[in-house]
């Protein structure tokens, strides 16, 4: 009885073990599936080629754009710099909760309506939006980290940031020109760093490409004033003679942490030689700063100072987990909902998602031969 008692177990724990995984498939076809499968690959390789001469006109496209924004964000300029103040019919604007917070705030208005009106007599009306690029520098986590204390007295006086893309039959880049007014601590006008892209699949791995890349950038050279540069320090060292014993007091620059480095780049490998796994990492983290500027920063910059647009991005984050737990239980939502396919509805979706994918990091590419971020390109899908 113990013996059957002892296969019958042992038949039931055989039966809950999971089937053994299947040969690898590809090694095992014959030979003429193979010969056809390759046939295959070659015209992934092809599919490749075409996506990339699409990102190419994308960004065609995006430079054509960028001519039609320039006028708004020129005057968008004028107003953050008071060179020209708002009309009436330009300022006035609406927001959807405008009614209730009026009804919400219209006691304690005018409680203090008398304060307030002496207080704004005794004080001059600023120019323009003070501070505005620095504000937005303040409100926005991945910059914030790069500005030190004895930054902010100069990116006080940034008045400005453009994109700027490649010229028609240019390789693929773009320059970002930081505008500063007159000050005390360089003399340039403009700071330009400039993002070099590329849109191919490459030769060894056509397979991995997912659309244009930045690989490089290059910065500028900032004529600081005397005295001025923040971006090195100034420390002395004490040595010691080894014969005479005579100690001496010695004065040397090193770097200094600062935004202003930002203008100051590594540069990505060009010979083949791999960067160690610090500047990998300084290097991608360059690239998606870039990439955030000018996608995110430069595009929606009131939003940034207001806030709303942080908002936004924490909202999307959030709704994201809350849509796949809802998903998981409404599978029988999913099997009733056979309408047909709305193709607005298809154009809105991928305009969200396209946002939606903006305001995100930009992911890095992987380097599946070790498992870990190669960090010397940053994928922006469209």
């Amino acid at each position: 009885m113990e013996l059957f008692g002892q296969s019958n177990m042992f038949r039931e724990l055989s039966f809950q073990l999971p089937p053994p995984p299947p040969p690898c498939s590809w090694w095992s076809l014959p030979k003429a599936v193979k010969r056809r499968i390759n046939a295959l690959k070659q015209l992934q390789v092809k599919c490749a080629h075409i996506e990339a001469k699409f990102y190419e006109e994308v960004h065609d496209l995006e430079r054509k754009y960028a001519a039609l924004y320039q006028p708004l964000f020129d005057k968008r300029r004028e107003f953050i710099t008071g060179d020209v103040e708002p009309t009436d019919a330009e300022s006035e604007w609406h927001s959807e909760n405008e009614e209730e917070d009026k009804l919400a705030g219209d006691m304690k208005t005018k409680a203090v309506i008398a304060e307030k009106e002496a207080a704004a007599a005794e004080e001059p009306s600023p120019k323009g939006i003070p501070e505005f690029w620095f504000t937005i520098f303040r409100n926005v986590d991945m910059l914030s980290e790069l500005v030190q204390e004895y930054d902010e007295p100069i990116l006080k006086h940034l008045q400005d940031i453009k994109v700027k893309f490649s010229d028609p039959g240019q390789p693929m880049s773009f320059v970002l020109e930081f505008h500063f007014e007159p000050n005390d601590y360089f003399t340039n006008s403009v700071l330009t760093k400039t993002y070099k892209m590329k849109s191919e699949p490459d030769k060894a791995d056509p397979f991995s490409f997912e659309g244009p890349e930045i690989v490089d950038c290059d910065g500028c050279t900032i004529d600081w004033k005397k005295g001025k540069n923040v971006t090195v320090k100034t420390i002395k060292k004490k040595q010691k003679h080894k014969g005479r014993g005579t100690v001496r007091t010695i004065t040397k620059q090193v770097p200094n942490d600062s935004f202003f480095n930002f203008f100051s780049p590594l540069r990505a490998s060009g010979d083949g030689e791999s960067l160690d796994e610090d500047s990998e990492f300084t290097l991608a983290s360059d690239f998606e700063i870039g990439h955030f500027f000018r996608e995110r920063i430069v595009p929606r910059a009131v939003l940034y100072f207001t806030g709303e647009a942080i908002e936004d991005d924490d909202n999307f984050e959030e709704g994201e987990e809350g849509e796949e737990e809802e998903l998981e239980g409404d599978e029988e939502a999913e099997d009733d909902d056979d309408t047909e396919t709305n193709p607005k509805v298809l154009l809105w979706a991928w305009a969200r998602t396209r946002s939606s994918f903006l305001s995100q990091p930009v992911p890095l590419q992987w380097n599946r031969a070790r498992q870990g971020p190669e960090c010397l390109a940053l994928r922006h899908q469209v």
